[in-house]
């Protein structure tokens, strides 16, 4: 969008948890949000994990009895991690935003269902346009965000994402910190 000028970015993230099988989980995403914190016009805005241990069908299906189609499938205990908080965040901050009128225009980059509500109170209420971009490269855009922004990008092309990767080596306030060799 070339034409327009970005006056705020609200970057909302959870704070991963370490894994047994990889304890730099947490390095690595400190390491991106201080390159992030190299923007003037960026706000970072966190939630957080939690994790317990849950008990889910295995897959593919798997029945202990399969002459007995009415029993249910095996299930195994698995870790489950669920983020908490940002998309609440990002709604909550999106429609202060809206009603204090501190945008014309919003770019939501999402496809996350539960922000239709606040994008259909700003683009029909408000009559503020609101663009939705979908951040994964081959999900379908959500129908019901789809269904009430004021337009839509369906996936971001992968040269883009290249051209506005940060540079291997940065320095900040603290000093010169170096892109991990893999995330």
């Amino acid at each position: 969008m070339p034409t327009h000028s970005i006056q705020k970015i609200k970057y909302f993230t959870a704070i991963v948890i370490a894994l047994p099988h990889d304890l730099n989980v947490p390095l690595r995403q400190a390491i991106y949000l201080r390159a992030l914190r190299t923007l003037s016009d960026l706000e970072i805005h966190k939630g957080h994990f939690v994790q317990w241990p849950r008990l889910l069908p295995q897959y593919p299906l798997a029945y202990i009895d399969t002459n007995n189609p009415t029993m249910p499938p095996q299930k195994v205990q698995a870790l489950r991690a669920e983020e908490k908080g940002s998309d609440v965040n990002l709604a909550s901050l999106f429609l202060r935003d809206c009603f204090e009128n501190d945008f014309d225009e919003a770019v939501v980059i999402s496809n996350d269902s539960d922000l239709t509500v606040p994008v259909e109170i700003v683009v029909k209420d408000y009559g503020k346009p609101v663009k939705v971009i979908n951040p994964h490269r081959k999900k379908y855009l959500s129908h019901e965000l789809k269904g009430v922004a004021s337009s839509c990008i369906y996936s971001i092309n992968m040269s883009a994402y290249g051209k506005s990767q940060f540079p291997p080596t940065m320095t900040d306030s603290n000093g010169t910190f170096s892109k991990p060799a893999t995330w």
